[in-house]
């Protein structure tokens, strides 16, 4: 009994040693990347920084599920905006104007940027992404939180009705949500929010809210919160 069960656990660790030991496959614009001694294949962006993949670059969200993390196992990491297709990414409003910046705001810190169209407009995401959360939520009212493949999560608040619910898998430009006025606000409007390893950072940096475009250039952001334009 003794040396049959020595001789399954030689076979299991020789099976593990074995998988370690394979090269990753040459998939088209797949990488593989072995976790938990599973092969599984994440899809490539053009805006990944971090082509090797690291196993310390993979975070655990469920079982079975991995979300890359873009800071991987250091303290920074490079968004190429100049990579983003057009089919990539889109404007979440149509047609609007922004009503209140981010950064200061009477004596206290707006952690977003508040965008105004009309009532029950078109509210799209930005990015692809996964709905990891939506319904109301204090102050916020209806809201819609998408984590993106990108490393950044976005947040559209106060809208009148929210269309996708938690694990809805979206594409850039699907309608996720209806402005409104819910929660804390006095008119109807989105409450934007970008947020990367669940700090917020300006949005700006990433959009031309004023012509309702996607910058074409390099944003470095650092894993103490910190955010800029790499020049």
């Amino acid at each position: 009994m003794r040396h049959r069960l020595f001789a399954a656990f030689l076979i299991s660790f020789l099976a593990v040693v074995t998988s370690w030991a394979q090269p990753p496959l040459k998939l088209p614009g797949y990488r593989q990347s072995l976790i938990n001694y599973k092969s599984l294949h994440f899809e490539l962006y053009p805006f990944m920084t971090d082509f090797s993949m690291p196993r310390h670059a993979i975070v655990p969200m469920a079982p079975g599920s991995y979300v890359y993390n873009p800071f991987g196992g250091g303290t920074r990491f490079i968004l190429h905006l100049e990579n983003f297709a057009d089919s990539d990414w889109c404007y979440l409003l149509r047609k609007s104007k922004v009503i209140s910046p981010y950064g200061g705001r009477g004596g206290r810190h707006h952690s977003g940027t508040d965008i105004k169209s009309f009532p029950n407009d078109s509210v799209r995401a930005v990015f692809d992404g996964t709905v990891v959360m939506a319904g109301p939520f204090s102050g916020y009212g209806n809201c819609v939180q998408i984590r993106h493949i990108n490393g950044l999560t976005t947040l559209y608040s106060h809208n009148s009705r929210n269309l996708v619910k938690a694990g809805d898998q979206v594409t850039a430009g699907q309608v996720v949500a209806l402005e409104g006025r819910t929660g804390r606000a006095t008119t109807d409007h989105v409450h934007f929010e970008v947020r990367v390893a669940g700090r917020h950072v300006n949005s700006n940096l990433i959009f031309d809210h004023e012509h309702h475009r996607l910058h074409k250039h390099q944003v470095v952001f650092e894993k103490n919160g910190n955010a800029h334009i790499r020049k």
